[in-house]
């Protein structure tokens, strides 16, 4: 019967083993809005329209009223791939706030999720958003707020939990294929990792915790995600730190800016992942600030307190280069 329960992953999601997903949280929906909220205007536009896939454009409001052209922030939402969408408060809450503190215009991206559309459809519809944000690099895309005021010279590309997974990849794919003929090179100016999700079935350093419970919980979420993967969580896509063999010396940016978080279980796959990337060789900045005392994505649960703050005045120190 469809009632009978295949993984109860409660409060965020329950899978029956008819394999109907129920999601606990994370559905709820805000429209966007041309009232100014926190000094920022938002609206929706459809970039897939096959799959019926939209953005969520968030522009300052005295920009609105100019010329004037802002640096681009293009964020990717969190949720384990499984939950959440670019609509729901959490993330109008968050993309409004960084917009408001960074003064640049941000393209919330909303893409099909797992179970129902396994790994890599995720990352397929990613790269369809960012190939469409970049058909307006010449002025004459559909979306008039990122013709006029989008300043493709200072592209950014952000993202937290699976987000920020999803970020990774997206910014070393943008160094293999042009997000558009006009640029020489990736397109993208830095990337913000905010407690990224990166995972391997062994520890990735005596630091890592062992706690079987908390590891199966990393495990089991890649594992409804990504039900193809023979891997599991030493597939590729989730372990991009330990795996000798995925190289990431290629990675298609400028400078990155980790965020980490002390009580998070994925602190030392993120710490590893920074100290790789220093490692490979390449050139540009890597920048870690960690947050103690703090689990993941604190700062969506808790937007208010003070070091959530101090998290979106990083961010936003980041895309303003200061």
């Amino acid at each position: 019967m469809d009632s009978e329960i295949a993984f109860d992953f409660s409060p965020v999601f329950i899978i029956y083993k008819s394999g109907r997903i129920e999601r606990l949280t994370g559905e709820t929906i805000v429209p966007p809005s041309l009232t100014p909220h926190n000094g920022v205007v938002s609206k929706d536009v459809v970039y897939c329209p096959g799959d019926n896939l939209s953005v969520r454009v968030f522009l300052p409001e005295k920009a609105a009223v100019t010329d004037e052209k802002l640096p681009l922030l293009i964020y990717f939402h969190g949720g384990g791939f499984i939950i959440e969408t670019a609509f729901s408060p959490t993330y109008h809450t968050f993309l409004t706030t960084a917009v408001s503190a960074s003064n640049c215009i941000a393209v919330s991206v909303d893409y099909l999720r797992p179970p129902e559309h396994p790994i890599p459809i995720p990352y397929e519809n990613s790269w369809t958003s960012l190939k469409w944000v970049f058909t307006h690099i010449d002025g004459r895309g559909q979306e008039n707020w990122l013709n006029e005021h989008a300043d493709f010279s200072k592209v950014f590309l952000a993202g937290d939990s699976a987000g920020g997974n999803i970020t990774h990849h997206m910014t070393m794919r943008a160094a293999k294929e042009k997000l558009s003929p006009e640029l020489s090179g990736s397109g993208i100016s830095g990337i913000i990792l905010v407690h990224p999700y990166f995972w391997s079935k062994t520890p990735v350093d005596d630091k890592e915790t062992r706690d079987v419970t908390k590891r199966s919980r990393s495990e089991v979420l890649w594992e409804i995600a990504s039900p193809n993967s023979k891997d599991g969580v030493d597939d590729p896509w989730i372990n991009v730190v330990q795996s000798g063999s995925v190289d990431i010396s290629g990675l298609g940016c400028g400078k990155v800016l980790v965020m980490v978080a002390e009580l998070d279980v994925l602190v030392r796959q993120d710490w590893c992942y920074a100290a790789k990337l220093e490692r490979s060789g390449r050139m540009g900045e890597v920048e870690v600030m960690e947050t103690e005392g703090e689990s993941h994505v604190f700062h969506l649960r808790n937007p208010d307190t003070e070091k959530a703050h101090q998290l979106v005045k990083k961010f936003a120190s980041f895309i303003k280069g200061v």
